[in-house]
């Protein structure tokens, strides 16, 4: 019995379990029988994620528990945290018994969890702390895969296969690899296995090389390979057919537009770079010669399942199900998964189960819910019934028993237990929640819980009517006009809140984590004295690949989900027409809503720059170009793959590489403004506060923070001040602790229609930010994400104060750290405030400076600087250690630690870097 899949890691094996009968119900009315449902109690147009007020993330209410993505989460049913990582995928023994579940971001490649007890019984892995070595960590999108008799389980993995033994009590034993050669510069990224009736054949997607492969279970050998869709990643054995779900769809046409993935161009629309096909493959496997089939279905098609001849499709970016009858090979029905009228897309359906009094239960992952469906028959139409609550990111579903058994990737958030006195984002769980199928009647009355958690009301997307109305900062209709012309979005690396702001005391920060606080980032304090202090906000992504989806999609779309177990066929998915949504993204938005887009470095994904553009070289033609006014000596090239992007970017801006300063990127930016002005919608990649550039991490901090003050100084001193707002965002906060949430993270709005001097301590997240742009611009919402969000209108005023934001100087030497000076000479900086904490001195005690060394050539292997640098690509724990003790001068242990670590000796040092492998 296989969990119909859909990712998603467990972890470690520690058993930090809740047991928890969960599961209130609210009364709902519903209508149709496509999902057309009407939340009770609602009405208010923009009411939304109002409902959060100042709950936090972690905190438990009396609507659930505060998740960082605008959700609250209160599965029905028992709940199991998994502590440690996130779920990629499971599948439950043909006896019930057991549940396997790949897992990442903790640490472990594998937990089988023993169902009779619920609890964790074995952890597989690559460090001292698994109960079962192996070689890596990384695992693919689907599995793993028992073996009719249970005697076997196969583990997808980066260039194929681990099979163990399958032991009495269900625990694992004997890991063997079973090799898949590469393709040229292709890795074999193994998707789902299927065994032969009588298992003597593993059946294999072949993901990253475009194939399925027919495998001999005893000698590992391939007997068979057949060329399929793009991308395939489910597959289902039906007598004599092997059915493939290809993500990617079809194989381009001659002259046919394409984006590429994975070195495949695959069909693709060159406005939203998004895929433009989905198809299932057929292999006859009685007969190998025989021509490979397909069948359309919607777009990204994913998980597949079959009962009684009949094969369902769960498509996640047309947010349906394709029920395909096996005898005729034909979709006979398509079953919309979109409950909220306000919105089609962004549900994402990734598994699905038919139960044998017929019910039909849909995952909908970003939803955190199961849909529920009445179906008899293939020709005959399903009928909605209503949802069911689930944690967080439903990825798996089965039925055990009379049992329906869930695995949610990302369980109760980045909540595990720890031992530093501050949270981080890589501090991930997963769960498994299992509950007997309610009554109809009773899961009608579930889903207005869900509208409620998820913040779908009425209205919640209003269009202007025609008649002018009066213009103000934040409209009440898209559309209506905003005194706010221009709107600018600077996004930043990796901060936490209290990692910068943690020292203002008018806030809820926690001052002993404050890494970089006023006198590295003076101009981040100023224009929270200023402006605003927001101290509730939160980024959703755990790292880059994710929080930049956010901000440009207001979504992390299933397969970038689902592929966070290896990050190979893509890390940022700039470069990847997979991890795209068919809405668009927040530029593309802009231009059909009749706005301009400049951008300046965001969603990049190539660069190139001459040999001799150093650090060094770009900070001293920095201050040429300040003092002189000259342009750039040098000429650097930043790119993306996408075209409707390209179109709006200014190609001399770099794109993420920690060895160009910020302060350099300004000095582009100044020049482009002072020619062409504002854009309507202006985009920015500031990254040296990533930090691993040559110089220090508190260098890198105050250059970013410089750069940024320089951009506020320039645009408030300019004519167009008088209409423009500046969003400064971090695209996630991984690299640090918090004592609320890993996800809580600075912002800045900055405008002179934005409040003044307030701290707000209202829930906010990246979402509600993307929606208040959106607003502003009449841009349309993307997906139910941001739809349901509401408009930051508090932070806004009509009344508008125009005094401009002066820059203060940097207080930390830009060049502080720094083996080799720059030929214009070291930077020296302002006097430092004596009230605030004093800056990092750059100074290595006498006796740590062995152990600094070792993190030296640690840092020299993490691809942190030049045309192929990689954000995220250090370990996180490792990065996290290394920045701590550099902002503390070599002097203070890590939080929760009783002395400074060699990189090797740091906790979680095993955890898989995104691109460790790349």
């Amino acid at each position: 019995m296989q969990v119909t899949r859909r990712r998603r890691r467990v972890e470690k094996g520690q058993t930090s379990l809740l047991r928890q009968r969960i599961g209130r119900r609210l009364p709902l009315a519903t209508a149709g029988t496509t999902a057309i449902v009407v939340a009770a109690g609602t009405g208010i147009a923009f009411a939304q994620t109002q409902q959060f007020g100042t709950d936090q993330v972690g905190q438990v209410t009396d609507k659930g528990l505060v998740v960082s993505d605008a959700q609250y989460v209160d599965p029905i049913g028992e709940r199991l945290v998994i502590n440690n990582g996130k779920i990629m995928s499971s599948s439950v023994s043909p006896d019930g018994t057991h549940l396997a579940a790949s897992v990442t971001d903790g640490g472990m490649a594998l937990a089988i969890v023993d169902l009779k007890t619920w609890k964790v019984q074995q952890l597989v892995g690559n460090n001292a702390a698994a109960d079962l070595r192996i070689s890596g960590n990384n695992v693919g999108q689907e599995g793993p895969t028992y073996s009719p008799d249970g005697s076997q389980l196969w583990l997808g993995q980066p260039d194929g296969y681990t099979k163990f033994t399958v032991n009495p009590d269900g625990t694992l034993a004997n890991p063997t690899s079973i090799a898949i050669a590469k393709d040229g510069p292709r890795q074999a990224l193994v998707a789902e296995a299927v065994f032969s009736p009588d298992g003597a054949t593993v059946y294999s997607a072949v993901n990253g090389q475009n194939r399925v492969v027919a495998i001999d279970t005893a000698t590992g050998a391939i007997r068979q390979s057949w060329v399929v869709g793009n991308a395939p990643r489910d597959l289902a054995l039906v007598g004599g057919k092997l059915y493939v779900s290809n993500e990617g769809g079809r194989k381009a046409l001659p002259g046919e537009s394409t984006i590429n993935s994975y070195n495949t161009q695959v069909p693709a629309d060159p406005v939203t770079a998004a895929t433009t096909t989905g198809t299932v493959s057929v292999i006859d496997v009685a007969n190998p010669d025989a021509a490979v089939g397909s069948i359309d279905v919607g777009l990204h098609p994913t998980a597949l399942y079959v009962k009684n001849g009949t094969l369902f499709v769960t498509n996640t970016a047309t947010n349906d199900v394709s029920v395909i009858d096996t005898a005729s090979d034909k979709v006979v029905q398509t079953i919309a998964t979109q409950p909220w009228p306000e919105a089609t897309v962004g549900y994402e359906p990734d598994a699905v189960t038919l139960t044998d009094d017929g019910h039909l239960l849909v995952t909908l992952g970003r939803a955190n819910a199961v849909a529920v469906y009445r179906y008899t028959s293939p020709l005959e139409p399903a009928s909605y019934v209503g949802l069911l609550p689930t944690d967080y990111f439903p990825a798996e579903i089965t039925t055990v028993g009379k049992d329906v058994l869930i695995s949610n990737t990302r369980g109760i958030d980045a909540r595990r237990p720890t031992a530093s006195a501050g949270h981080g984002t890589h501090d991930t769980t997963s769960s498994l929640q299992r509950f007997t199928l309610p009554s109809d009647k009773d899961i009608k009355a579930q889903t207005g819980k869900v509208f409620s958690q998820n913040g779908w009301t009425n209205g919640s997307v209003k269009l202007a009517k025609g008649n002018k109305a009066k213009a103000e900062p934040v409209p009440q209709r898209l559309g209506d006009p905003s005194t706010i012309k221009h709107v600018f979005l600077i996004v930043k690396e990796n901060r936490t809140y209290d990692q910068i702001l943690g020292d203002d005391a008018r806030g809820n920060g926690d001052p002993s984590l404050a890494q970089y606080g006023e006198n590295v980032t003076p101009n981040q304090h100023a224009m929270a004295k200023q402006f605003g202090l927001y101290d509730n906000t939160y980024d959703i992504g755990t790292n880059s690949a994710e929080g930049h989806n956010w901000l440009m999609q207001a979504d992390n779309p299933e397969y970038t989900e689902s592929t966070a177990g290896e990050y190979l066929r893509s890390y940022d998915t700039e470069d990847d027409a997979l991890g795209h949504q068919r809405t668009g993204f927040i530029w593309t938005g802009a231009t059909a809503a009749g706005k301009t887009v400049r951008n300046f470095g965001e969603f990049h994904q190539f660069l190139t720059k001459p040999a001799d553009a150093s650090w060094q070289n770009l900070y001293c033609d920095t201050k040429n170009m300040a003092t002189t006014g000259q342009d750039t000596a040098y000429d650097l090239v930043s790119s993306s793959p996408i075209p409707s992007l390209n179109s709006v970017s200014v190609p001399g801006f770099p794109k993420f590489d920690t060895a160009v300063p910020d302060i350099y990127r300004y000095e582009i930016w100044k020049r482009d403004f002072a020619k062409n002005g504002p854009a309507n919608l202006n985009m920015f990649w500031l990254s040296s506060d990533h930090t691993g550039g040559p110089a220090n991490g508190a260098a890198q901090v105050a250059d970013n923070d410089l750069a940024v003050g320089k951009i506020v100084d320039t645009i408030s001193h300019s004519p167009y001040w008088k209409d423009s707002a500046i969003f400064v965002v971090e695209d996630d906060s991984q690299a640090g602790l918090d004592h609320v949430d890993g996800h809580r993270a600075p912002i800045q709005i900055i405008s002179p229609w934005a409040q003044r001097g307030v701290v707000d301590s209202h829930y906010y997240t990246q979402i509600t930010m993307i929606r208040t742009i959106e607003q502003i611009l009449g841009i349309h919402p993307m997906n139910q994400k941001d739809s349901a969000a509401s408009p930051m209108r508090a932070a806004f005023t009509k009344k508008p104060d125009f005094t401009p934001f002066t820059a203060l100087p940097n207080r930390t030497s830009l060049t502080a750290g720094l083996k080799t000076p720059p030929a214009c000479g070291l930077d020296t900086p302002a006097p430092q405030n004596p009230l605030a904490a004093a800056a990092p001195s750059a100074t290595v005690p006498a006796d740590k400076q062995q152990v600094a060394a070792q993190w030296d050539e640690w840092k020299s292997r993490q691809r942190l600087t030049g045309p192929d640098a990689k954000p995220d690509f250090a370990n996180p724990a490792q990065m996290n250690h290394f920045s701590w003790y550099e902002a503390h001068d070599w002097t203070k242990p890590y939080p929760g630690e009783d002395k400074i670590l060699a990189p090797e000796d740091v906790p979680g040092a095993y955890i898989p870097s995104p691109e460790s492998d790349g």
